[in-house]
């Protein structure tokens, strides 16, 4: 027998959330633990963190850089998240007088595992498309070397606007003003192949 979700409302998981000692994310009333994260997923997330971080100083636009611990909030109640790394240009807008769950992230980049890739690709992505603020959406596989940038059109559709799969290439970031080598973001990590090839 499959047992029975229980709705919880945006307001009590964020109460159960604030007093909680471990992360999860909320979506559509569904409480969600996050699972921890591979050596190679944690270097790749300070790999593209160092280089997104080194590029803002210097833009002019007045961004900062957060990682997995800043929640992000979607307006339509649908989703509280933990991107890997956040971007937002401008003043911090929250979603409520509690500054711990921003409202308008600009960028937001996503490490993808075998359990998450799934989602980060589909439900998720669908909700994060909710927020008016986000201009880029950013995947980076943890299995192979594989990246994509999603990117919102003037006129509001999303379209993969970079994508690389080789160490040598690179992807742009229009949003930051960044062009970044997959070869950077994928330093020091352990058997991690390009995505057209196979381990034999």
């Amino acid at each position: 027998m499959v047992a029975e979700k229980v709705y919880v409302s945006p307001d009590e998981y964020l109460r159960l959330e604030r007093a909680a000692e471990f992360k999860s994310e909320y979506v559509n009333g569904e409480i969600i633990p996050m699972a921890g994260a591979s050596t190679n997923q944690n270097l790749i997330k300070e790999n593209a963190g160092f280089h997104i971080s080194f590029c803002i100083r210097n833009n002019g636009k007045g961004c900062r850089s957060m990682s997995s611990d800043q929640r992000v909030h979607v307006p339509t109640d649908s989703m509280y998240a933990y991107p890997d790394i956040v971007v937002v240009c401008g003043p911090s807008q929250y979603h409520s007088e509690v500054h711990d769950t921003l409202t308008n992230p600009m960028l937001i980049v996503e490490i993808l595992s075998p359990g998450t890739a799934a989602f980060d690709r589909g439900d998720k992505f669908a909700l994060y498309r909710q927020s008016t603020s986000l201009q880029e959406y950013v995947l980076i596989d943890s299995e192979k070397i594989r990246a994509e940038v999603f990117r919102k059109h003037a006129e509001g559709y999303w379209f993969i606007a970079s994508e690389a799969d080789k160490s040598n290439e690179t992807i742009a970031l229009a949003s930051i003003g960044l062009t970044v080598s997959i070869g950077d973001i994928y330093a020091q990590t352990e058997g991690i192949l390009p995505a057209q090839e196979t381990r034999t």
